[in-house]
């Protein structure tokens, strides 16, 4: 896979970790119900390769679940795997401020602060895996040990349906 494009925190912190990677545009439509679910359509990929990055809390602390945009996110197996009793999904404005990205752009990488992660396991199933790269309209393929090597992610089931 050839290295493209910087710009967006997500990119650089690929470029600057020197992990492979590939840029995949589409023209994001502000109708859309569900982004991670437009980008698969839009890019002419199985859903099941394409990722979305959640953000969940347990009021002190920010968790970052990436599962496949075809299911939901297990705030219970989310917690287990992080180490919390308990979580629940954090406010769309607080996910935005910590990192430093909007809603339907936030990427697991590139993050003004790093902040635990946990890929669901399927990801492992696959070559390579499409997530976004820090802005809508804008995702980034890459084999899932390097986004694993680059977060620092436990792997676990964390997808529900």
């Amino acid at each position: 896979m050839a290295r493209r494009q910087q710009g967006t925190p997500a990119l650089k912190a690929l470029e600057a970790a020197g992990v492979e990677f590939v840029t995949h545009e589409y023209e994001h439509d502000p109708r859309a119900d569900s982004f991670g679910l437009e980008a698969a359509e839009a890019l002419g990929f199985p859903a099941a390769r394409v990722f979305k990055t959640l953000l969940a809390t347990n009021g002190q602390a920010l968790v970052v679940g990436v599962v496949p945009v075809t299911g939901r996110l297990n705030l219970k197996s989310l917690a287990h795997a992080a180490g919390h009793k308990k979580l629940e999904m954090a406010d769309p404005r607080l996910a935005e401020r910590r990192t430093g990205m909007v809603v339907g752009g936030i990427s697991p990488v590139g993050h003004q602060r790093r902040l635990p992660t946990v890929l669901d396991a399927s990801a492992m199933s696959h070559d390579t895996i499409l997530v976004s790269g820090g802005r809508r309209g804008l995702d980034v393929e890459l084999a899932p040990g390097d986004l694993v090597r680059l977060t620092g992610a436990t792997v676990a089931d964390i997808a529900a349906g």
